[in-house]
């Protein structure tokens, strides 16, 4: 049942199908009938001919035509036409061979006619089910190519404003000298100044860089394009140039505005590079960026703002000074900052007074707005699941961990002596974290499975927001990451593929340091390794012969066994708290870090 008074959208097969019904209806009906009356015409002498032949079955004379009906060579029968020059003895002749005359001879069609049904009918045909496929599939139609698809919002349909962003003071304190200039720009006329054009956004994902754009807009109250990169790229060239220059116009025409442009390294990489004629489209979308940048004034109030997060990669040319003039940096929060993102996507959420933002801030470090925002709303489905009115602490602790490691895994069947192994594992971690002087303190040790494939984990908070790692401080967390896998070896004498994650992290950690961090006696400040793709996961590529590789690769094998051995001898040293805090998490599944020191220090 259709409950919003509007009628379902037909499928697009609906229209194909209508086409195709009219169409052979036309080829069954109308066609043959018009196709059988166009006359071939021949000249007198060879009608006689044909009818002294035998090939003329039937014939009418009107005025001084003669239209009849012979056979060809193949026996099919063929209208032709003929001037009569004279017919003094043709019915006496037509009926010594055998002619009916006057009998069955279609009349000619008049040529307008034919030119209708055969061109003009069909093409209207095709043009209205063509505009009823468009209409279905948005209103896209031949007129809309070069046109820009940019979604424009009024000044009052943003719906944001720097009071919904929260962790992100320096991006907004630097965007403020925009929105003051759109909302009065006399006063940097007067005095000779000019607002720079553009403002590029840079960051990692999910930190808040449209919804900036879509601040500054509200703030302004002016109106605001968004578009993405990607809706530039077309399949014919020179189309993706034709809505750049539709953009423009129409943000001349609404001045003072914003233009929005979101992932703009979709159109703005680096040229050169591939194939000659590879990327033409690309190329000249870029081009015609480049110059409706430089071609429209400043002081109109056309204000261009991109997002990207992949900085690197764009052209030079785009950054240059006069184009996108501010580089604006949109980081991960800090710890303030997610307290108080938090804090803003809990403002229409029930919660409860044990609500504490600041701890679970101090448990999501490196987390982007998205996942805090991700993280409230978890934790309101599950207030709901659990049958409460408003969220409490424990529902966002949760979340936190539903974020990080996935859902608890109820049903999951593991035997008694792999959940001996998993505890062990656990407090062999979190007990070499305790030992050590420089390491964060354990918050939490589970071993619920989680759906991430984790058979449980041990989470560690910092107290304080941490920038900066000493090397004892690195080491140390190598020392940690081994920890498992040094209980394993000590308790039952095996070892299990539980460390992997484990292995992965210690290995990354101390080949950075190494390559990265200068923390080597062996290349002392040497940088080894450069990164890329910053804010996309990191990537790093070697600089450096396959010599010095060798040697990187042995010193990283040295550092982490060197930990390794650390670990072991911190657990041989408390075997007993080893069995005992084992236990105990055997027994309660998840304890959190007081009751682990509490143990620990009995």
């Amino acid at each position: 049942m259709n409950t919003n008074g509007k009628k379902p959208k037909k499928p697009l097969i609906f229209y194909y199908l209508i086409a195709a019904a009219v169409l052979l209806l036309l080829n069954l009906t109308i066609v043959p009938q018009y196709m059988g009356r166009q006359f071939k015409e021949v000249d007198y002498g060879t009608f006689l001919s044909m009818v002294d032949g035998g090939s003329v079955k039937q014939a009418v004379v009107e005025n001084n035509t003669v239209r009849f009906i012979a056979e060809d060579e193949n026996g099919n029968n063929i209208n032709y036409k003929a001037n009569i020059v004279s017919n003094s003895d043709l019915s006496n002749r037509l009926y010594e061979a055998g002619v009916r005359y006057g009998q069955d001879v279609p009349e000619e069609m008049n040529p307008m006619l034919a030119l209708l049904l055969s061109w003009i009918l069909p093409l209207a045909v095709l043009l209205i089910v063509g505009r009823m496929i468009s209409r279905r599939m948005g209103g896209m139609n031949t007129m809309s190519f070069g046109k820009s698809g940019a979604k424009i919002y009024a000044e009052d349909q943003t719906g944001k404003t720097f009071a919904d962003v929260a962790g992100e003071d320096e991006a907004k304190d630097a965007l403020r000298e925009i929105v003051d200039f759109l909302h009065d720009p006399k006063k940097y006329a007067e005095i000779g100044a000019s607002l720079p054009k553009g403002a590029l956004l840079v960051g990692p994902p999910g930190t808040g860089k449209t919804l900036l754009a879509k601040a500054v807009a509200g703030e302004a109250k002016v109106p605001f394009f968004s578009i993405s990169g990607s809706e530039f790229v077309e399949m014919f060239v020179g189309m993706g140039a034709a809505k750049v220059r539709d953009l423009f116009k129409q943000a001349g025409e609404k001045a003072p505005c914003i233009v929005f442009i979101d992932e703009i390294d979709t159109i703005g990489k680096k040229r050169g590079g591939g194939f000659e004629g590879g990327n033409d489209e690309r190329e000249q979308t870029l081009n015609q960026l480049l110059t409706e940048m430089d071609g429209f004034d400043g002081n109109k109030g056309v204000v261009i703002l991109a997002a990207t997060n992949r900085p690197e990669s764009l052209d030079k040319a785009l950054l240059r000074p006069g184009r996108f003039d501010r580089r604006i940096p949109v980081e991960l929060p800090d710890l303030a900052g997610r307290e108080a993102i938090l804090k803003v996507h809990a403002k229409n959420v029930m919660l409860s007074d044990s609500v504490d933002f600041n701890s679970i801030a101090r448990a999501t470090q490196g987390a982007s707005g998205a996942e805090l925002a991700n993280i409230v709303n978890e934790a309101a489905l599950r207030a709901v699941r659990m049958g409460r009115s408003s969220v409490c602490q424990e529902d966002l602790e949760e979340s936190v961990e539903v974020v990080i490691a996935g859902y608890q895994r109820k049903n999951a069947s593991i035997s008694q002596h792999e959940r001996e192994i998993v505890a062990y594992h656990e407090i062999g971690h979190a007990l070499v974290a305790a030992r050590q002087s420089n390491s964060a303190p354990v918050h939490k040790i589970t071993i619920i499975p989680r759906t991430s494939g984790a058979l449980g984990y041990t989470m560690q908070l910092d107290e304080d927001e941490r920038f900066l790692m000493s090397k004892d401080e690195a080491f140390n967390k190598i020392a940690t990451f081994t920890g498992g896998r040094a209980a394993e070896e000590l308790i039952f004498g095996s070892i299990t593929t539980g460390a992997a994650n484990d292995i992965e992290q210690a290995t990354r950690l101390a080949r950075g340091m190494v390559t990265r961090y200068g923390m080597s006696e062996s290349f002392d400040m040497t940088a080894l390794e450069t990164v890329t793709n910053q804010y996309l996961g990191g990537d790093t590529t070697l600089m450096c012969s396959p010599e010095t590789a060798a040697k990187v690769d042995a010193e990283v094998v040295s550092l982490i066994k060197k930990a390794h051995e650390k670990a072991i001898g911190i657990l041989k040293a408390d075997m007993d708290k080893l069995h005992e805090l084992a236990g105990y998490l055997l027994e309660k599944e998840t304890i959190t870090g007081e009751e682990f020191m509490k143990i620990l220090n009995e």
